[in-house]
């Protein structure tokens, strides 16, 4: 629709100066798989608000006024339902991951934290038992036999209710859901990921996988939950319901909030909506309602408290103990950023195969089965690992924390003399954690890869952190610790750092997230002397992993669910047209002009499934037509008509022929963008990422050549993924 359709009419005045007609004309609802009309939404947003400022006295006042004041309302409503959501897992989730390994004696609902509260430094805790323990087993083989089988036996229970909730009530609320909130961002129509069914199942299924101790986290899914929360207020005031691009602004300041909880890091919430969301980089008003919505989320997080220490997370570190590094560290640092680098490449080499492999194998058919028997064997495979068997939130916070004497020694990190030991068993958590991540990343439950892939860099970091303290307490007087103190008792090097710069390294290699992970891991530490290092692993990560491949976690699933997504990269061409890419007018469903009648119009609608089709007459291009303004005009028709000739444009039709035919040059859009197509590729491909554009026509002295969609420009930005649609709904491809 364009602003030719609405007449001067609209806007004239009535005897008592109000406007004749002063409601806007709004589409009828976008179907799911469909994409926005970006410009359609912003002239039916104009034309809303000329409306509201044209009223007389003191409604012109007020109704501007209520719209802002009922979009704050979401915003801040998003941020506080959000934060306390947030909180509300933590607690969920601790106390349902305590239960596998005990429970407390005067209170089955406390925690082993809640249960053990009020003790001072050093005193041992009586009341929270383990199974053995509280069932009076006293046999060490049999106290380990039960042990391990409430460990196993409560993962296949928990993961299990998980995975059949999301099957049989939301199957939408599995996996993370940034792939799909980025598609949505971007003008993809998926109403039905965000339904409150969805907001339900996703919850309460993410403690539960989270709480069974799959290699998960609950990061990503928060932001689809925060998103669904967001949906589901605006459907309550009309202003949202009926304007596609108002809607997704209150989705951007969401996932921003979702962020901030997941972290505790309200700057790098907005940070990592602007940068891995792309949502609206250039509205510095957007960037603002995201903003409040993260620090109202982080202030209602902090008011709960869920872990009784002011965290807002549980792996937040208080402080760093040496706040100044030494050049010679910038050596390992660079390591474990190319390792980041290389490793987060394979990471999404092996997720993408497997979830290839999952979706034409048996597993398809089965996916509670396959989440019972991944859960069986992580959990079997963790409790054999000490570093593995506990949550990762709690092992990313002990491999972040520096030693000290003060507080008891994480199962050993901090003996000096199991240096070796700790080392083989980082790698080894490390190498187990990647291959259970790969695999779980895409199976029916909620699941995050924030926080397995930050797990993962983490024990790397920790043990290259311990290799380089071991190696400058043998040679304290080596050229290299020059600037070390000499006495090796003397702290030089900060292990726990270390395994900070891992995470960043290794997160940077999958997400392939710079600017917002910075913020991020430095709200995380509160170590301002240290962001210098943080960027250089990140920004090594980064060049390392794009020498491999450009793409992320998050853009690889976009191409597995072939999403009409366009990434904000730069396109080069080889020196390509648009012919290169267009589709020749012979491929196209186009409508001949005065040659079809209205029970062929309505038999196209229902055999074709794109959003619109070009109107020609003799080959010469009239101008466009979209199937929801045609099929409102085709019903519209009473019966009597349905036999007569649809004309879109009365002016190439004679008088007396004119009167034998139905005029739809109502729905005629004529002011279409077209373009001759020898102009270049890159060009074409740069107005649709610009401009937010459906379609461009291609037209040489007025006769239509063909057209291009934006389903065919973002099928060209991903030809080099080699699994595209490998794992694609019926209702990703309707309505091109």
């Amino acid at each position: 629709m364009t602003p030719t359709d609405y007449h001067e009419e609209n806007y004239e005045l009535n005897a008592e100066g109000r406007l004749v007609d002063s409601q806007p004309h709004y589409a009828s609802k976008y179907q799911d798989g469909s994409s926005i009309d970006w410009l359609y939404e912003e002239l039916v947003e104009r034309e809303r608000t000329h409306t509201q400022r044209s009223q007389r006295g003191v409604r012109g006042l007020i109704l501007p006024w209520t719209d802002s004041v009922q979009r704050w309302f979401i915003i801040i409503a998003t941020g506080i339902g959000i934060g306390l959501a947030g909180a509300w897992l933590d607690v969920l989730v601790k106390w349902l991951s305590d239960l596998r390994e005990g429970r407390c004696t005067y209170g089955f609902f406390y925690n082993s934290v809640s249960c053990c509260s009020g003790l001072d430094p050093g005193e041992v805790c009586t009341q929270w038992q383990s199974w053995s323990e509280f069932l009076g087993v006293r046999f060490i083989f049999a106290q380990s036999l039960l042990q391990s089988f409430v460990y196993v036996a409560l993962a296949v229970i928990y993961s299990g209710s998980a995975a059949i909730l999301v099957q049989a009530w939301a199957p939408y609320a599995f996996h993370t859901g940034i792939p799909e909130i980025k598609a949505i961002l971007g003008g993809y129509v998926f109403d039905a990921f965000l339904t409150p069914w969805t907001l339900l199942i996703k919850a309460l299924g993410l403690a539960l996988s989270v709480a069974s101790g799959l290699s998960l986290g609950k990061e990503g899914p928060l932001v689809h939950v925060a998103c669904c929360m967001a949906f589901l207020l605006s459907r309550f005031f009309e202003q949202f319901r009926t304007s596609e691009g108002q809607k997704r602004k209150l989705l951007a300041a969401a996932a921003a909030a979702g962020v901030s909880v997941a972290f505790g890091s309200p700057l790098g919430g907005v940070l990592f909506g602007l940068e891995e969301l792309d949502t609206f980089a250039s509205e510095s008003e957007v960037m603002w309602r995201g903003f409040v919505a993260s620090a109202i989320a982080a202030v209602a997080l902090e008011y709960v408290d869920p872990f009784g220490t002011g965290k807002l997370v549980l792996f937040q570190v208080t402080s760093v103990f040496d706040d100044t590094w030494r050049a010679f560290e910038l050596i390992p640092w660079l390591g474990l950023g190319i390792l980041g680098g290389i490793l987060g490449h394979f990471m999404i080499k092996l997720n993408v195969q497997i979830a290839v492999f999952r979706r034409n194998s048996y597993l398809h058919e089965w996916p509670v089965v396959e989440v019972v028997g991944v859960a069986a064997l992580t959990s079997a495979i963790s409790y054999l690992i000490v570093f593995a068997r506990v949550q990762t939130s709690e092992l990313v916070a002990n491999l972040f924390q520096e030693c000290d004497p003060t507080k008891g020694d994480y199962h050993g990190l901090c003996n000096p003399t199991a240096m070796w030991e700790n080392v083989f068993l980082l790698i080894l958590s490390a190498i187990v954690k990647f291959g259970l991540t790969a695999w779980t990343f895409g199976m029916m439950i909620p699941a995050g890869i924030f926080l397995p892939t930050i797990a993962i860099g983490a024990c790397l970091g920790r043990a290259v952190g311990l290799l380089v303290q071991g190696l400058y307490k043998a040679y304290p007087t080596a050229w290299i610790f020059l600037s070390c103190p000499p006495d090796p008792s003397v702290r030089c090097i900060s292990p726990g750092f270390y395994a900070v710069i891992g995470a960043s390294g290794m997160l940077g290699g999958v997400t392939r997230m710079t600017i917002s992970l910075v913020v991020i891991l430095f709200e995380l530490t509160g170590a301002l002397s240290h962001v210098l290092p943080i960027m250089i692993s990140v920004m090594t990560a980064k060049w390392v992993g794009d020498a491999f491949g450009k793409d992320g976690i998050y853009p690889a699933w976009i191409a597995l669910r072939q999403y009409p997504w366009l990434p904000p990269t730069d396109y080069r061409d080889e020196g390509q047209t648009g012919a290169h890419i267009m589709r020749p007018v012979d491929d196209l469903t186009v409508i001949e002009d005065g040659h079809c009648t209205p029970a062929d119009l309505d038999n196209l609608l229902t055999t074709c499934h794109f959003y619109g089709f070009p109107v020609v007459s003799q080959g010469e291009l009239m101008g466009f037509v979209t199937r929801d303004q045609l099929k409102q005009s085709i019903d519209n028709v009473i019966s009597e008509q349905r036999t007569r000739a649809c004309v879109f444009a009365p002016s190439f039709i004679s008088s007396s022929a004119s009167e034998e035919h139905l005029d739809f040059s109502h729905v005629l859009e004529t002011s279409v963008l077209h373009l001759r197509k020898e102009v270049p590729e890159e060009l074409v491909v740069k107005m649709f990422q610009k401009l937010s554009l459906r379609q461009i026509l291609f037209t040489h002295s007025g006769k239509l050549e063909g057209m291009v969609t934006k389903t065919d420009v973002a099928a060209l930005l991903r030809s080099h993924f080699p699994h595209t649609g490998a794992l694609r709904d019926d209702v990703s491809t309707w309505y091109r």
